[in-house]
């Protein structure tokens, strides 16, 4: 099961928890990330095979590479990437130079293996079988290279689906795609965990009513449209608090040693705000975001659910990476008003106006780990692939996100690979 010959990534979705087509689906549930023109329009005239796949020749494809299209071999099997290629946490430039060409190897790393969950997602872009396979001195032809890997193309008979990325039947799957999934979830019991860290390429709708499942979706951009302005107007006021009044810490315990706060102190007070929202950030993460909800808890699994288990089930849903200021807004104003009940007020404002910028750093820090591509050896680059591990291969682990820093101390840090040397 996988995408057909037409390649409209609204038309089928395999992988755990994919689509089968023939099955309609509304307008709300249809990605709508992947603008691509269609292979039919590419000049892709394609034979059926019997058990519904699709087989290309080596013409159609290197003319359709030679168009733009990424599509990658394994083996015989072909795959249409393009509407990946700029996800992709190696970079985009990587799939670009292996476009027309067998995989295999480069699965197998290194410089990286792929996990069970990366080669079941590679499945969803299953296109069909190529049907004939050239000599290699042919494969330059239109400046397209279609290079093959240690495993020739010519001698190696119809490639089979990995049994562990078996695509899943909509109609099979332990979930109806078709309907809310938050409701269902909860159901799952003991097998709740394995499937929600089986990551689909595929929108996800949580509630039955519109307007509910809207306010559960968030643009990135309002982040910054809401928080910035109460950031900025926080500070502003904290700064002349701290520059009009004698603002003096642990005056309760004593007089005689309490520490008047000046108005310099501002920006290292702010400071100290981000870095405490950086430990927040790592435990809410860890401890209440990465909890295992008891296998008899049918509220728990759907509270993990809505809470970051829709995220790691469909993990470039873009709707779904930031989140929702009226539910953010609650813990946010929870924190105001305990700091505010601990310290000095524009003392306490000051810490939590840098906390709250830490918040915001975070959401679009972890919005750019999924969308953005970053220049190969940067720091958010290594930072990317470092998240993408977390979801699809060490999700007990890698729990930074903006920054790598509390993963050391507390050894959760996600393991260098390493590869032998070979004979």
């Amino acid at each position: 099961m996988g995408r057909q010959g037409r390649g409209r990534a609204a038309s089928v979705y395999a992988g755990d928890g994919g689509g089968r087509a023939g099955v309609r689906r509304s307008a709300a549930q249809r990605p709508h990330r992947h603008h691509r023109p269609s292979l039919r329009r590419l000049g892709w005239p394609a034979m059926a095979l019997p058990d519904g796949a699709r087989s290309y020749s080596s013409a159609e494809l290197r003319q359709c590479c030679a168009q733009g299209a990424c599509l990658v071999l394994r083996g015989r099997r072909l795959y249409d990437l393009s509407p990946f290629v700029r996800l992709h946490p190696g970079g985009e430039q990587v799939l670009r130079q292996r476009a027309g060409t067998d995989i295999r190897d480069a699965l197998d790393g290194p410089p990286h293996r792929h996990s069970d969950n990366a080669r079941r997602w590679l499945e969803q872009y299953y296109l069909g079988d190529l049907r004939d396979a050239e000599p290699a001195a042919a494969a330059t032809q239109n400046g397209v290279r279609i290079r093959p890997s240690a495993s020739s193309l010519v001698t190696t008979p119809k490639e089979k689906m990995d049994p562990r990325c078996q695509s899943v039947d909509i109609d099979k799957d332990l979930v109806d795609w078709r309907k809310p999934l938050l409701w269902q979830v909860g159901y799952l019991g003991e097998k709740y965990d394995e499937w929600v860290h089986q990551p689909v390429d595929r929108p996800i709708r949580l509630f039955h009513s519109d307007i509910i499942e809207s306010l559960s979706k968030t643009a990135w951009y309002t982040v910054i449209a809401v928080w910035i302005p109460v950031v900025i107007y926080l500070s502003c006021y904290c700064y002349t608090s701290l520059a009009n009044n004698e603002v003096r810490l642990f005056t309760s315990i004593t007089t005689k040693y309490s520490i008047r706060i000046y108005k310099y102190y501002f920006p290292v007070i702010f400071v100290a705000g981000m870095f405490t929202w950086s430990f927040l950030e790592y435990s809410i993460h860890r401890f209440l975001f990465h909890m295992t909800p008891p296998s008899s808890s049918y509220y728990l699994i759907t509270l993990h659910f809505m809470l970051h288990g829709q995220h790691h089930k469909s993990p470039f849903d873009a709707s779904r990476l930031v989140f929702p200021p009226p539910a953010a807004g609650l813990i946010i104003y929870a924190l105001y008003v305990f700091i505010n009940s601990v310290f000095p007020e524009a003392f306490a404002t000051t810490l939590f106006a840098g906390g709250l910028f830490g918040y915001v750093l975070y959401d679009m820090t972890h919005y750019y780990l999924h969308y953005g591509s970053p220049e190969k050896g940067t720091y958010m680059y290594k930072l990317k692939a470092y998240h993408v591990k977390h979801h699809f291969e060490h999700q007990k682990a890698g729990f930074g996100i903006t920054s790598t820093f509390w993963d050391h101390p507390f050894q959760t840090r996600i393991p260098e690979e390493t590869f032998g040397k070979e004979d």
